[in-house]
């Protein structure tokens, strides 16, 4: 495959399963697909249906037999124990056959189902692949997540087995871990068999005898009676490989499953020609394991890539400043950095004139990637500015666990587009429907449409849920998947994502998109970050309504930069925007991936009744947003 962007698109589109034949052929297997893609299978069909393989194998075993044994493959790097930890693919490799052996002895096999809830250390990563290698289906939660949501995961996926750390490290503060672990199963209805524990000297956890077992412990002893000489389960391509719990579900569940051989094929095809990372390259996604963005390229794609990851605990700011992110990239070399477009707005509002950057020479830094939410044009253009590197927003979710849409800097890098990922990538024909289910001519805000079938690497479907899967993402379209996100295409065939369908603002009959007038609030040079959400208005059904982040050397008053926000989208978007409610605030209300938490506020707003997220960040901004909305009298 080779070729501009274009090319490559078309080739897709002439032959899809020749395309994916082609593709597949970057992964090892233990018996290669004969059966490409077979609509016969699974709810919208399957790819690789009758390929053997294991996903561990191509992540480490492989690699240590062509002779890259001593080629670094993963660095631990850790602001909050000032530590920085190195691994091999030969050290990891031991690593992970070691923890298989003590999973083997708890007797996890095969389609056995192991919740991991661990913070962002090596060990971490380590169980998701030595799962991998007993063909064991893994579910990683998200430390930010407390005993209740994690006793949905654990009885959902009846998980046979926990992995977790006495606790997790935060600035300032010690997170335990253990304790969220003991409540979720003692209130559950699932009581796994074993919790395997890593015990951290910041916050040793205490155990209980019969069910707990010393993770670091087990492991030596694996190691010493030689029960870590575990082989590769080959396991078919369909077979899951995880199962990811969408963040913020309440009630029951919504856990995506991921299989082996597509999702491989997939990363792969994306670490060579979207992030244009080499095998030897070290990569570096700024994210967690408990997300997809961690799931993906954290641990699967640039290991199956043959290139050396990054495992980061700590923050953008704050760890110890908001040149942490410069240093790493400088101290390992790091060729392609990706982050979401949060982490780089929190930087910009500490250090607005870049001055960290200086500090630290980063001559192998090739691009910078962002996605995860919406990236506004501002923050884009401020890291094009003061990086001298391509800057690449793309687009995609958690159910298709790799970028729809995206400028394939591997390819050829195309025109960019400030406020849009760019064009959809092979595997994904993508579609602006209306409400009805008919095309809508460029320019105008629609549904945000993927023709069937999915391609490789996307979810397969919910796990022991096909029928909800069907009923929320195949039935309102047919034909499609739904991605529950509104935009539009311009004349280029360039994306605009602008928001998620529920975050459009009827506004007096006008459908308005809160993104653009994000955008628009987002160029005031004041400003370091911004909300719009849709409040309820008697009589035009719902207005818009700005919250507004100042960055930390404005001096002036808040009340003439409110007014210049409000003209600024009159000018650029109309006064059909009826955009007139401005709210400074000293922060905005977050999940602990970054994402704002729009919906939270909006029902604060319209005084419904809300529950505190799963996922927030910090539960105190939720009053602080109250507070100054009914100071603003809303």
């Amino acid at each position: 495959m080779t070729g501009g962007y274009r090319d490559v698109y078309a080739a897709w589109e002439r032959d899809p399963l020749f395309f994916w034949e082609q593709a597949a052929q970057t992964i090892d297997w233990f018996r290669a697909p004969t059966r490409i893609f077979d609509e016969g299978q699974g709810v919208y069909g399957r790819w690789y249906a009758d390929g053997v393989t294991n996903t561990c194998y191509n992540c480490l075993d492989r690699h240590v037999e062509d002779g890259r044994g001593d080629q670094l493959a993963l660095i631990h790097d850790s602001p909050m124990t000032g530590s920085v930890t190195r691994y091999t693919f030969s050290e990891a490799l031991g690593e992970v056959k070691a923890i298989a052996g003590v999973l083997s002895s708890l007797g996890v096999g095969k389609g056995d189902r192991v919740v991991i809830y661990m913070p962002m250390i090596p060990e971490a990563v380590f169980s998701m692949l030595a799962c991998a290698r007993l063909g064991a289906v893994h579910s990683v939660v998200f430390g930010g997540f407390a005993a209740h949501e994690l006793m949905h995961r654990i009885e959902d996926s009846e998980a046979k087995l926990v992995i977790t750390a006495s606790c997790g490290l935060e600035p300032g503060r010690v997170v335990p871990y253990k304790p969220m672990v003991d409540q979720a199963i003692a209130d559950g209805q699932v009581k796994p068999a074993h919790v395997l524990v890593y015990q951290r000297p910041q916050a040793e956890a205490e155990m209980i005898a019969g069910r707990d077992v010393d993770f670091a412990a087990a492991v030596r002893d694996a190691k010493a009676a030689g029960r870590d000489q575990i082989a590769c389960e080959p396991v078919l391509a369909t077979d899951p490989l995880y199962i990811l719990y969408t963040s913020g579900t309440t009630g029951q569940p919504k856990g995506v499953v991921r299989d082996n051989g597509g999702h491989m094929a997939a990363l792969a095809w994306s670490m060579q020609n979207i992030y244009g990372v080499k095998a030897g390259d070290v990569f570096w996604s700024a994210s967690d394991i408990g997300w997809v963005v961690g799931h993906s390229y954290i641990v699967y794609a640039p290991l199956i890539n043959g290139s050396t990851t990054i495992v980061f605990e700590g923050k953008p700011v704050g760890t110890p400043d908001a040149g942490t992110f410069w240093r790493v990239v400088a101290e390992h070399g790091v060729s392609a950095l990706f982050t979401a477009p949060t982490a780089f707005r929190a930087i910009r509002k500490e250090d607005p004139e870049a001055e960290f950057v200086g500090k630290y020479p980063m001559p192998t830094l090739k691009a910078l990637f962002l996605a995860g939410e919406r990236a506004d044009p501002e923050t884009l253009k401020w890291a094009e500015r003061h990086l001298g590197v391509p800057v690449i927003d793309h687009w995609w979710q958690t159910e298709t666990g790799w970028a729809i849409a995206a400028n394939p800097f591997g390819l050829d890098l195309l025109p960019v587009k400030h406020g849009s990922p760019a064009l959809p990538m092979p595997g994904y024909q993508v579609d602006v429907l209306d409400d009805a289910g008919h095309p809508v001519a460029n320019g105008v805000l629609g549904n945000i449409v993927i023709k069937l079938p999915l391609p490789p690497g996307c979810l397969a479907s919910f796990w022991k849920a096909d029928d909800r899967f069907r009923k929320s993402c195949l039935e309102e379209f047919p034909g499609y998947y739904k991605t529950a996100d509104a935009g539009y295409r311009d004349e280029d065939g360039y994306l605009f994502i602008m928001a998620r369908t529920d975050d459009i603002i009827n506004c007096a009959g006008h459908r308005l998109s809160t993104g653009q007038m994000e955008e628009v609030c987002a160029t005031h040079p004041d400003v370091a970050e911004c909300a719009v959400i849709g409040v309820a208005d008697e009589l035009k059904g719902q207005i818009p309504c700005g919250f507004l982040v100042l960055k930390n050397n404005v001096s002036r008053e808040a009340g003439a930069i409110e007014k210049e926000v409000v003209n600024l989208v009159r000018q650029e978007i109309g006064p059909v925007a009826a955009f007139k409610m401005v709210i400074p605030v000293t922060r905005l209300p977050k999940t602990r991936s970054g994402k704002i938490l729009r919906g939270t506020m909006q029902k604060i707003a319209d005084r419904q009744p809300w529950k505190m997220p799963a996922t927030i960040d910090d539960p105190a901004i939720l009053g602080e947003i109250e507070a100054a909305l009914r100071a603003h009298g809303h």
